[in-house]
């Protein structure tokens, strides 16, 4: 499984195109929203055909460019089951994404939102809005909730590999990329507290 990261908007997003199988292989698209040049660019020089189009969740920040580069690749759209916005394919957490050989695992991670998902699988955690390096998502948004985050850090991620590499949805850290013990290690959310802790901490100033 080959990963391209592709820096796109002005909200320093990402979007992923990966790569399954050898050369040519079926692919996905990880959270598509804005420089949909960029994205197609990758696909095409790759001459990968896109199988689907999967969405960490339903923030427009992460799912604008859908429907344009759902057309132009023929891709088929997924979403998790409580996404509010028009897809393809619902998943829930347990489900697995299938293309060009490879396999993503469905975890469900509500905290950011209420259809917050991770996907693992090929040594690599797409972690979206969930997890950043050296921070985690917002809870302050609609569907937000800090308890729902603490769960998700902490029973559905903190067990995981250690050597694991974490692609955010987001550039807001010291690096593009980490890895899940390096975070561990130096993100402050993943420092080990309670769950009462951890809701104190995410209130907002005021709060």
């Amino acid at each position: 499984m080959r990963v391209h990261q592709v820096p796109v908007g002005s909200m320093q997003n990402f979007t992923y195109v990966v790569e399954g199988g050898a050369g040519g292989g079926e692919s996905i698209v990880i959270d598509p929203s804005w420089d949909l040049d960029r994205v197609r660019a990758v696909v095409e020089r790759g001459g990968l055909p896109v199988k689907y189009i999967v969405n960490t969740h339903h923030h427009f920040d992460h799912t604008t460019g859908n429907g344009a580069l759902a057309g132009a690749l023929g891709a088929r759209v997924v979403q998790h089951e409580l996404s509010g916005l028009e897809r393809d394919l619902s998943v829930a957490g347990g489900d697995r994404i299938e293309f060009g050989g490879e396999s993503l695992e469905v975890l469900h991670t509500p905290g950011h939102s209420r259809d917050s998902i991770c996907l693992l699988g090929g040594g690599s955690l797409f972690s979206g809005d969930t997890l950043f390096v050296g921070s985690c998502g917002r809870v302050d948004l609609p569907g937000g909730s800090a308890g729902e985050l603490y769960d998700s850090l902490f029973n559905a991620l903190y067990g995981l590999d250690d050597g694991l590499t974490v692609f955010p949805g987001h550039d807001y850290g010291p690096s593009p990329t980490s890895t899940l013990g390096a975070e561990k290690r130096t993100n402050p959310v993943l420092r080990r507290r309670s769950r009462e802790e951890f809701v104190r901490m995410m209130a907002p100033p005021g709060g």
